[in-house]
C-alpha cells in the first residue's frame, strides 16, 4: 500500500518525528520531498508499506499533516518512482 502526506514546512520537523517514532510505521519505506518540485507547498511524505503501517502513519501525523487526494496522489507517487529508477539506472551505470 502507499500513501501521501502533505506536511506544511513549520510541522515538517514534528511529523518526521512522529512517523520515525512509531515502531510499526518506521519500518515502512519513507521518502520526504520538498512540496514545490510537484506544484505543492510544504512538504510530501511519500510511505509505502504494508495496510497497517499506511493507516497507522495517516492515522498518528492526523494533527500535522493530511493525506493527499488520489489523482494527485498518483501522479506524486508516479514522478517519485521516476525519478527514483533514474537515480537507480545512474548508480549502475557507475558499478556496472
Amino acid at each position: 500500500m502507499e500513501v501521501v502526506l502533505q506536511v506544511d514546512t513549520k510541522n515538517f520537523q514534528k511529523a518526521k518525528e512522529i512517523l520515525l517514532r512509531d515502531d510499526v510505521v518506521s519500518r515502512a519505506s519513507i521518502i520526504y520531498k520538498d512540496a514545490k518540485e510537484y506544484g505543492g507547498e510544504g512538504y510530501y511524505f511519500f510511505i509505502s508499506g504494508t495496510e497497517e503501517q499506511c493507516k497507522k502513519a495517516v492515522e498518528i501525523t492526523k494533527e500535522v499533516a493530511k493525506e493527499v487526494e488520489k489523482n494527485k496522489k498518483e501522479k506524486i507517487i508516479k514522478s517519485i518512482k521516476e525519478e527514483e529508477e533514474k537515480a537507480l539506472e545512474g548508480f549502475g551505470g557507475i558499478f556496472g
